[in-house]
């Protein structure tokens, strides 16, 4: 692993740095520098073993590391002359597999499978590696077309019609024609069919377009093969303490393949799941209960009275194995179905979620659609719910009172898109005003360190703060280093984590020992080890280590976003002026209806909160869903 290549001290110097070589930290950086290890060629067992505290043992096993990080290290040597970041030598291995090199050779384009990485600099590496290399290559045109699909997707779309795409690629010099021709031709992009009245052509990343079709062909064969689960005495029986709407529900769990349940917060989403849970009980049928976190799990299965799981769980996710267990070729053995919080469905879960449902099965999807959509793109929930041919059930009467009665009244008036002032003498619901940024944190932390564990008794798990931002005085960054100084404070003994912190998963481990975790999933650092926690989740423990410890971030302050689908019995929800032009009815609908108990809202954000409510709705997804379930009885198979 040597070089001629007068850059290769510097970048063997940036390749240790980014964290590349297991083993070696800053600390033994700047040993090996002291040294004279200063490139690749000077790495050896000897010169390793002649450090300080470096015993034969270590020495060996540093090198033995370094020796399976060559294939990062080839990278890097190509990354860095470009400026351009040593860590992504990982993340591509992690994207292209461990030929991610030759996968760059044949294809410069492909560096764009980084969400961060520009055109330029994809034409950068292209001409470095072929000087010849043209502006109208075709791999260029498809890797574009395929990398604005995956930037429209990152906002939810699953599809484009292709003028949108002209505007994305237009200052890229780009045959847009000839692209989509090559794209499709490479497989990675479909032609896909424009909504009813678009005379426009459009396209899809593939896997997506699959995606949606599988849910749609789902969702056909179920249709085809549904048989009645309960007739109507059983459900009489067991509907006697709900209203005639939700008694209405749980007969459309019985009679039908796919049902749909919607509604606020207090109005018997989950007294209607528990009397489905009791008719299957009754009609000895198998039963399944799912969410998309643990968190939601946990609480699905306290009000219904049944276990629940999550739905990676469900279909049987397996440690360091893309598949699920239950598939096409394996599906599930359940008559029913259940699953919560059904707006965070995306497409690619929901694709395998119908792909391991039986035929016979019955499934019901429970959700509210006035929050916020998935992160993963697609809008499957409101897609089922616009197609027309499945029952949905509406639920709008306000029930719940005695508990958390003030907070579903303020829920139900922003769902309808007004902001009322709060009147709650019992202060289940208060809010409290603030100036700028600046103050609103101040009220925050004042809030969790002091007056709600005095006043209301909750604190620890129970007791979150959620923001739209990550930025500012009042984002999760800066609210998190200040939460962290008051709570648990500490020198950050494994990459700033110390056994009592808060934090939050940003991408899913589900392979993680002894027990996988979720994006979102808060949990709490029970232990360390050198360079490793251990979390306890809502779903368990687990162990964290190497590039995972990267997708964790303190979680006393977390996003909207990330909160969606978990409750705690009290939540500071912050509207902070940072937030402008995000500020959605969906988003704060969502941010206050995560608390149970009590809601402290700290108003920093003006006239914008109102107007937001007011004015902005579900900002429009572009998906080919309505389209195949608008002929859902023989949808178009993919090319």
């Amino acid at each position: 692993m040597t070089s001629g290549d007068p850059g290769v001290p510097d970048a063997f110097s940036e390749f240790c740095a980014a964290g590349l070589w297991p083993g070696v930290g800053p600390a033994v950086l700047t040993t090996l520098r002291q040294a004279g290890i200063t490139s690749a060629g000077k790495v050896s067992v000897a010169g390793l073993a002649g450090l300080p505290k470096f015993t034969a043992k270590r020495a060996d096993r540093v090198y033995t590391s370094w020796v399976g990080v060559g294939h990062l290290w080839e990278l890097a040597q190509i990354l860095i002359p470009l400026d351009l970041p040593a860590r992504w030598a990982g993340r591509l291995v992690d994207q292209l597999g461990d030929g991610a090199l030759a996968a760059l050779q044949l294809n410069p384009w492909r560096l764009l499978v980084i969400p961060e990485a520009t055109v330029p600099q994809a034409d950068r590496l292209a001409r470095q590696l072929d000087p010849t290399v043209r502006r109208d290559d075709p791999r260029r045109s498809a890797a574009l077309i395929d990398w604005a699909l995956a930037r429209f997707a990152r906002d939810g779309h699953t599809c484009a019609p292709l003028l949108v795409v002209e505007d994305a690629l237009r200052a890229y010099g780009l045959d847009l024609a000839a692209g989509v021709d090559s794209a499709i031709s490479s497989g990675a992009v479909a032609a896909v069919a424009a909504p009813a009245g678009d005379d426009e052509r459009w396209i899809a990343r593939k896997s997506l377009w699959e995606a949606e079709y599988a849910i749609a062909e789902g969702v056909q064969r179920m249709l085809l093969g549904v048989r009645t689960l309960a007739g109507a005495r059983a459900v009489k029986a067991v509907t006697g303490e709900l209203d005639d709407v939700q008694a209405g529900a749980v007969g459309f769990a019985a009679a039908n393949a796919i049902s749909v349940l919607t509604g606020g917060p207090g109005t018997g989403k989950s007294r209607t799941v528990a009397a489905i849970v009791a008719l299957c009980a009754r009609a000895e049928k198998e039963l399944a209960l799912a969410a998309p976190t643990g968190r939601a799990a946990k609480r699905l299965e306290e009000l219904a009275g049944h276990p629940a799981t999550t739905i990676h769980r469900l279909l049987g996710a397996r440690p360091g194995i893309a598949d699920f267990t239950f598939g096409a070729d394996n599906r599930l053995e359940v008559d029913l179905v259940v699953i919560d919080e059904a707006s965070m469905l995306d497409v690619e879960l929901a694709a395998a979620l119908f792909a391991a449902l039986p035929e016979h099965c019955h499934l019901v999807i429970v959700g509210d659609p006035a929050q916020l959509p998935s992160i993963g793109p697609g809008r499957v929930l409101g897609d089922l719910i616009d197609a027309g041919s499945i029952p949905v059930t509406s639920l709008v009467k306000l029930y719940r009172q005695a508990e958390g009665g003030a907070i579903a009244r303020l829920a139900a008036a922003v769902r309808a898109g007004e902001l009322p002032a709060v009147d709650d003498p019992e202060h289940e619901v208060v809010v409290i005003p603030a100036a700028a940024s600046a103050e609103a944190a101040h009220r925050v932390v004042q809030l969790v360190t002091d007056s709600i564990p005095r006043v209301f008794g909750v604190q620890g798990a129970e007791l979150q703060v959620v923001t739209p931002v990550h930025g500012g005085p009042a984002g999760t960054q800066a609210l998190n280093r200040e939460l962290k100084k008051k709570l648990n404070p500490g020198s950050g003994t494994v990459r700033g984590f110390d056994v009592g912190d808060r934090v939050v998963a940003t991408a899913n481990h589900l392979d993680a020992s002894p027990t996988g975790y979720a994006n979102g999933e808060v949990g709490t650092v029970v232990s360390t080890g050198e360079k490793s926690l251990r979390v306890a989740f809502s779903t368990g423990e687990a162990d964290i280590s190497g590039k995972s410890l990267g997708d964790l971030l303190h979680g006393w302050a977390i996003t909207v976003h990330r909160a969606q689908g978990s409750e705690w019995d009290a939540v500071v929800a912050v509207l902070p002026p940072e937030a402008g032009i995000m500020l959605s009815r969906p988003l704060v609908y969502t941010a206050l209806t995560r608390a149970r108990r009590h809601l402290s809202v700290v108003h920093a954000a003006g006239a914008a909160v109102a107007r937001g409510v007011k004015q902005v709705g579900e900002r429009p997804r572009r998906t080919q869903l309505g389209v195949l379930l608008a002929g859902v009885l023989a949808p178009p198979r993919p090319d």
